[in-house]
């Protein structure tokens, strides 16, 4: 039996203290967590006739479900390692996942099985394929034939430092990396999230964000560990969500910037009950400070928890202090993510490894016990980003003098123009509050005398117009002149995305070089 913790404790403990409380509502399904506990069991039951072991790989290849939260439980419970897939990716890119991890089975529902088609040296490899579909899947186990056909099975008792899931990354910089977390990774993450966002009994959580991404998966089971409730959308859909929010008294939503700003378009529109939302948690990108004050004018008495993560720190690693989410009180405080976990150490370094003063920008470095293991079948990567025990985020930040971070910019966006560092981030806030602008990414661009060039991409409003002479004149009012972009592209398409929700600058630099 391994030591440490074991990630299936919160569901039976949730099971023991509240077991006639609504675990899960996935459209008109609402099971208790007794209940939930059974199915896991058996679930768990049929996923060792199947010939799973542990240590086993296994991919989940679906959109949010009730039945993809049980496999949260059911694959530790019997020692396997859960392999999300980004259901964003194409056939190419889940099989070279597929591969890299070496997952023996998969489960999938009806919208990505055809995708197997382009796969079939993988699929036709697969020991057990099942489906997490309602309907019959042709080649498929049934998801809720293994649970009806089986007794509950003990649990396995793996834990500690046993690998629990490998999270691939989007891959922004180069081919994508295999995040290696272990149970006691997660379990840390789960009191951090517990502790730091606030869920109690009470909460009632949307997973309305991808289920593959950490940015949701952080609440999976820090709100089972406080009791409360978790209810499903198949994916994010900007209207269904707002609906959702008012059909079960959501209380809680974890949402990338970008979707925050399409529900904020929408209920601008017109009117939504959103009163038994508590809090909105954002972070993976950086807030647009124009977003979040349309947010704030919309729904005054919300409370905004901005963070800091990443799929290496299990995610949570920075939040903002609850004292602090009451925009009334936190003013412009609320652009910053906070404080660092209770249990994590956090320096801001420069690039030889010293640290910086107060409120100036170096490279954000963390440890602690949410730290990754590393990078799947990646060992000089791994040393390349773990160093003397620190991860090395790659992320520009800095500090005021009340303890509080801001993230700069990622290190790989920061535009190198003259020997001067111009951090994209602030730029585009700048941008965001010009009249017309929708959305704005800032890159840098190869120059021969300068080195990099500050470029700007713009999507403005319908029916708007944007002159950039008077955009530059405003931005260079509100910052230094050399921050100000020298070119501007106009484009109606939206900005290309990674798995994450951010926006890839990698990409945009690829294609406006070219142009």
């Amino acid at each position: 039996m391994s030591t440490g913790g074991f990630l299936t404790q919160p569901l039976k403990r949730a099971a023991l203290m509240r077991p006639d409380g609504i675990a899960t509502i996935d459209g008109d399904r609402r099971r208790t967590w007794s209940e939930i506990l059974d199915r896991v069991q058996r679930l768990a039951g049929g996923l060792r006739k199947l010939g799973i072991k542990p240590g086993d790989r296994v991919g989940v290849f679906a959109f949010n479900s009730d039945r993809y939260f049980e496999l949260h439980f059911a694959l530790p419970w019997v020692g396997a390692v859960i392999v999300p897939v980004n259901t964003r990716l194409s056939a190419g890119e889940v099989q070279f996942m597929m591969r890299d991890s070496g997952a023996s089975a998969m489960f999938i529902d009806e919208t990505h099985l055809p995708m197997l088609d382009q796969m079939a040296e993988f699929r036709d490899g697969l020991t057990a394929l099942i489906s997490l579909s309602d309907e019959a899947l042709p080649g498929c186990t049934g998801y809720e034939e293994l649970i009806a056909a089986n007794e509950p099975a003990p649990d396995g008792a793996t834990g500690g430092a046993t690998l629990s899931g490998i999270f691939y990354t989007s891959g922004s910089t180069g081919r994508s990396k295999g995040v290696m977390l272990s149970h006691d990774n997660l379990l840390t993450n789960a009191m951090n999230a517990m502790i730091g966002i606030g869920y109690t009994a009470d909460s009632v959580y949307l997973h309305a964000a991808p289920m593959f991404h950490l940015t949701d998966g952080m609440s999976t089971y820090s709100l089972t560990m406080a009791l409360g409730t978790h209810v499903f959308v198949p994916k994010f859909d900007t209207r269904r969500v707002l609906e959702a929010v008012q059909q079960y008294g959501i209380t809680n939503l974890c949402l990338v910037p970008t979707m925050i700003e399409m529900m904020v378009t929408v209920a601008e529109q017109e009117p939504f009950d959103l009163s038994s939302l508590k809090q909105f948690q954002f972070g993976s990108a950086p807030m647009p400070e124009a977003t979040l004050a349309r947010a704030i004018k919309l729904w005054p008495d919300m409370l905004y928890m901005h963070g800091w993560g990443m799929t290496e720190t299990s995610p949570i690693g920075l939040v903002i202090p609850h004292e602090l989410r009451d925009p009334r009180v936190a003013g412009k405080r609320l652009r910053s993510c906070g404080v660092p976990a209770i249990n994590e150490e956090v320096r801001i370094v420069d690039a030889d490894g010293r640290d910086v003063g107060v409120g100036e920008v170096g490279e954000l470095i963390v440890r602690g016990p949410m730290v990754m293991q590393g990078y799947w079948n990646m060992p000089e990567e791994t040393a390349k980003t773990i160093r003397d025990g620190w991860l090395r985020t790659g992320d520009a930040a800095y500090r005021d003098a009340d303890g509080l971070f801001y993230i700069a910019d990622r290190l790989k966006d920061m535009i190198i123009s003259g020997g001067e560092n111009i951090y994209s981030n602030e730029v585009e806030n700048v941008i965001g509050r010009f009249p017309g602008v929708a959305a704005s990414a800032v890159i840098g661009l190869p120059h021969p005398k300068w080195g990099e060039t500050v470029h700007a991409v713009l999507i403005v409003k319908d029916g708007a117009e944007v002159d950039t002479e008077e955009l530059t004149r405003f931005i260079k009012s509100e910052i230094a002149g050399y921050k100000a972009p020298r070119s501007f592209s106009f484009r109606t398409e939206p900005f290309p995305l990674t798995s994450a929700g951010k926006v890839s600058k990698r990409h945009l630099r690829e294609e406006y070089a070219k142009a």
